[in-house]
């Protein structure tokens, strides 16, 4: 006897058999198919196979396995966002009545995270101002204390950690150091390699690279010491339910990333669905050929506008007047990123006319993109915090932070420069465009 329609459209599909497609296949589904009774018993018993893509999808697994190889780490997770990426990485390590230490130079939503949400489970934070100085950091090492966190170039100052520096405090307490390793990517740098224990991204950004989808990853080097550490991360080492193995006798270095895959991630859900997790994957392929482009183009910009006489400062690591460019020249040797400020010479209603004039620019909160795109943070990305706590952080009235595209990079100057005459800040006629790079493949001849 046939099925009925019915059922016919939900089961009757192809079934593939031997094809291997060179594109990462996109599994697109809420579960999958156990193929006999007893594996079903397997997956819950011992994890082997898939059953549920909030516990695990082929199409995620491979853009974890490319992450890893690429930040030189152990394992990684894929998540929904960046966000979800930097609240599980900090909530697998500490807890109710701990602390981490935190660099003051990061981004408001994880301030804001720290200070408002994980503050409510009871985990206490120290800032630390003057991160370029080892001493800072321990001085805010307390008993409690779980994580240092930072991130390598910061928002919106570009400050460079001195990640062997910290790592070394961290390391000399047995605790992790955290790095958001966003703005530099693994291309540019990566922390694990000089001493970082676990490194988050938003790969909505530059890995993903095209301004289309959301996610998260967190990269574990897969050096986690029982011996030393053990006593400060009992979830980690005591036994499971029942008296089975403990998450360190069962997977040694990664028990970090294996308590935030098995008990953090899957708890709270952040899952990312298989469609980003694609999108993401292609924009990892392009990702060398994009970065690279993108701080080349992001240093001649920042050169031209640093002979300006509308710019009263440009906050880039690229350039010798930052306080950080010898420790950027050492650890990026690159390229130094293509996300900075700059701070024109007039208030928030100049940095307005600026931005309203800007044509080839994009007007939008997000960074990373082909696209270069501009953003006030005085009225958006810092609005909650004061004028002193914006001041600290090189945040003023007008202060516009750029993120440099792929675009021929005399577009983009011609676009600075038209819209600084249109803002009535300057006349055309007043300073010569003369871009400071001679790269054709920059400056689009």
């Amino acid at each position: 006897m046939g099925r009925g329609f019915t059922t016919r459209q939900v089961h009757d599909r192809a079934r593939l058999h031997g094809a291997t497609p060179r594109a990462t296949p996109i599994h697109l589904t809420a579960g999958f198919e156990f193929d006999e009774y007893g594996a079903a018993a397997a997956h819950f018993g011992a994890g082997e196979g898939y059953a549920y893509t909030r516990i695990g999808n082929p199409t995620v697994e491979t853009v974890e396995s490319s992450l890893a190889a690429l930040e030189g780490g152990s394992q990684a997770l894929l998540l929904a966002s960046g966000q979800a990426a930097t609240t599980v990485a900090l909530l697998s390590l500490a807890a109710a009545g701990e602390h981490i230490v935190v660099s003051t130079h990061i981004y408001e939503g994880t301030r804001g995270l720290i200070r408002d949400n994980l503050s409510r489970f009871g985990i206490t934070a120290t800032f630390v101002d003057e991160i370029g100085d080892p001493a800072a950091w321990e001085a805010a090492i307390r008993p409690e204390t779980r994580a240092l966190f930072a991130e390598s170039i910061s928002n919106a100052s570009n400050r460079i950690l001195d990640i062997p520096a910290v790592a070394a405090v961290a390391h000399r307490h047995g605790l992790p150091l955290v790095i958001d390793n966003t703005f530099a990517t693994p291309y540019l740098l990566r922390p694990i390699e000089h001493g970082a224990d676990v490194v988050v991204h938003s790969a909505s950004k530059f890995l993903a690279g095209h301004g289309n989808v959301l996610g998260g990853a967190i990269v574990d080097s897969g050096t986690f010491d029982a011996a030393r550490s053990g006593a400060l991360f009992p979830h980690l080492v005591e036994p499971g339910r029942g008296g089975a193995p403990s998450i360190a006798e069962r997977v040694g270095g990664d028990a970090r990333i294996a308590y935030a895959r098995e008990s953090v991630a899957p708890r709270l859900g952040p899952t990312p669905s298989p469609l980003n997790a694609f999108f993401i994957g292609q924009g990892i392929e392009t990702l060398s050929l994009r970065v690279d482009r993108q701080s080349r183009g992001a240093l001649a910009v920042a050169q031209w506008l640093q002979t300006r006489p509308e710019v009263a400062s440009v906050d880039y690591a690229g350039l010798a007047s930052h306080p950080d460019h010898t420790l950027a020249a050492d650890l990026l040797p690159d390229g130094f990123g293509s996300v900075f400020t700059f701070t024109l010479r007039g208030d928030a209603e100049t940095a307005r006319r600026v931005v309203e004039a800007l044509e080839t620019f994009t007007h939008m909160t997000h960074l990373g993109d082909v696209r270069s795109l501009v953003l006030h943070p005085a009225t958006t990305s810092h609005v909650a915090l004061n004028a002193e706590e914006r001041a600290a952080l090189g945040v003023f009235d007008g202060t516009l932070r750029v993120s440099i595209g792929i675009e021929d990079v005399v577009d983009l100057i011609d676009d600075l420069e038209q819209a600084f005459v249109a803002a009535g800040i300057r006349r055309a006629a007043d300073v010569a465009l003369v871009p400071l790079v001679t790269d054709a493949a920059v400056l689009g001849a």
